[in-house]
């Protein structure tokens, strides 16, 4: 692997971060053109029909491209969907050399991009940062596959392991900058999934709140006996996306009629599990729906659940550095718990960050455990 296609490969990368809340349930790619050692264009995926990186790129290019190099985060496409296929456009535009990160998991492409560059003479090659590429598409390589949204279960407690108070006082466990990268998080997923209680203490918006705006997610409830306030704020927000009520048939008939009233409200009745709603089931028909990914922000109970139903992917745990005590303070994971160590779910790559004084630990869940 050299040095510069490495150094090309890693500006491709850092492109495809642009499209971050624009692209679902499509990746994010990034493309750089280079030709006589210099980079004439640049392009990344945008928005999620619009031109691929590859088309941005290329239109972007200050020079002609013939006989360039084009380094592209995802293999180039080969199929025709919301655009023409990638690949063939490479081909015309006579592309000497195509360097990729990785394979498209897409069955519709999977190899068939490269296969045609390579039968039309170009020079291919792949697995360049390839690790990089995939954390960066974690979202879109397990919807892709699974059919089912990539779960990232967020959790904020004290140094002592209380998400609250005794009194149920919780606003704020941790420091403005660690609530802002929630809000990026929130800005990466189509989906954020909070349990019926969390709504009725906090009230929140569930919305996305950054500087440039960011993108709302499709708000999601769980209320197995829809005991949703009628003056929710999720309920009413002024969002162009909407907000899905899981409950099941144990619901008040005309409680569900009254929450279907609402603008931009669905309510989605589910089989039960446990005398709750079926998770799975729910996660299910999320994907099919085209929801690639859900961010679980509690509370206590629904994240149990969420372990319990092996359902969690990654794991993002805030520590402030506070202490609060008391029996009665709730923890992130309640619910019933596990009765024995065995069943403990184990978590794996391990990464810490600091937000001035609070910790972020973030991993992964093993699927084996």
């Amino acid at each position: 692997m050299e040095s510069k296609d490495m150094f090309y490969m890693k500006k491709a990368l850092d492109l495809s971060l642009k499209g971050i809340g624009k692209t679902s349930p499509n990746p994010l790619v990034g493309a750089i053109i280079v030709k006589n050692g210099k980079i004439i264009g640049e392009g990344y995926h945008e928005y999620y029909g619009g031109p691929h990186a590859e088309v941005n790129a290329i239109n972007n290019s200050h020079e002609d491209v013939e006989g360039s190099t084009i380094y592209v985060t995802l293999e180039p496409c080969s199929h025709y969907g919301k655009t023409p296929p990638c690949a063939d456009l490479l081909v015309e535009k006579k592309i000497a050399r195509a360097v990729v990160a990785m394979i498209d998991p897409n069955p519709k492409v999977a190899g068939k991009g490269i296969s045609i560059l390579m039968q039309n003479g170009i020079e291919v090659v792949t697995g360049v940062l390839e690790a990089e590429a995939q954390k960066i598409n974690e979202i879109f390589l397990k919807f892709i596959r699974e059919k089912k949204p990539f779960c990232i279960l967020k959790t904020a407690m004290t140094l002592d392991g209380k998400i609250a108070t005794s009194t149920g006082e919780s606003m704020w466990i941790t420091n403005e900058k660690s609530r802002h990268y929630v809000h990026e998080l929130r800005n990466r997923v189509s989906g954020i999934m909070v349990g019926v209680n969390t709504i009725i203490k906090d009230d929140p918006s569930l919305t996305t709140r950054l500087k440039n705006g960011g993108t709302d997610a499709t708000r999601i409830i769980v209320d197995s006996s829809l005991r949703i306030p009628p003056d929710s704020k999720v309920l009413s927000i002024d969002s162009d996306k909407k907000t899905i009520i899981a409950t099941t048939d144990r619901a008040d008939k005309q409680k569900i009629e009254l929450l279907k009233g609402f603008n931009n409200v669905q309510v989605v009745i589910t089989p039960e599990f446990d005398s709750k709603v079926d998770l799975s089931y729910l996660f299910d028909w999320l994907g099919s729906e085209g929801i690639d990914s859900v961010l679980v922000e509690g509370g206590s109970t629904l994240n149990f659940s969420i372990i319990e139903r092996k359902l969690a992917d990654k794991v993002v745990a805030f520590i402030a550095p506070k202490i609060i005590g008391g029996d009665e303070a709730k923890t992130p994971v309640g619910g019933k718990g596990f009765e024995h160590l065995k069943d403990a779910v184990s978590l794996k790559n391990i990464k810490i960050s600091h937000f001035d004084d609070d910790i972020m630990i973030e991993a992964y869940v093993r699927k084996d455990s």
